[in-house]
């Protein structure tokens, strides 16, 4: 009898050794794996504004917190990375100061409307080239005037925060 319960009592310690290790394995690989996947992503410059054609033809970013209502106007944001030259996965929150008449985009982007149909949140897989990440929105009729906000978040974290806004047409003398 006191045989059979030592025998009990090696195996149960090495049952209880054994799931120690086991445990103890695990979560030395989920440390080290979070530890590698969070590098810090540092701002170097964030600004907002209205794209402009130059000269040359090249698109330039002037930056401005007033958007003229003009149709296909474009308007957004561009934020330089600090030593980043990864592809990113960043999430913009568009809030309008009230309904458009439509929503869309032009690339097949993951893209989801707000229940009260005046936000729109995009994510998108960007590279940084030269560590810089960006989107631009154009000004389409039906595109509500007012005090606009842009968030850009990279892994939850805020990275961006633009409130600008989209000035009435002028109206023309008669």
């Amino acid at each position: 009898m006191q045989m059979k319960n030592l025998a009990y009592g090696v195996v149960l310690t090495s049952c209880w050794m054994t799931s120690w290790v086991v445990s103890s394995l695990a979560f030395n690989d989920i440390v080290s794996s979070e530890s590698v996947n969070t590098k810090t992503i540092t701002v170097k410059k964030a600004e907002f504004g209205v794209l402009r054609d130059d000269s040359n033809g090249k698109m330039t970013l002037v930056p401005t917190t007033k958007v003229p209502f003009q149709q296909g106007q474009r308007y957004g944001w561009r934020i330089q990375l600090k030593d980043s030259q990864n592809e990113v996965t960043w999430r913009e929150v568009l809030r309008l100061p009230k309904l458009p008449e439509t929503w869309s985009t032009s690339s097949g982007e993951n893209f989801v409307i707000s229940a009260d149909g005046m936000e729109a949140v995009t994510k998108r897989k960007q590279s940084a080239k030269k560590g810089v990440i960006e989107n631009f929105w154009t000004i389409a009729s039906g595109d509500p005037t007012g005090k606009h906000t842009i968030t850009v978040y990279v892994d939850d974290r805020r990275l961006g925060f633009f409130e600008f806004e989209v000035l009435s047409p002028k109206k023309k003398k008669q």
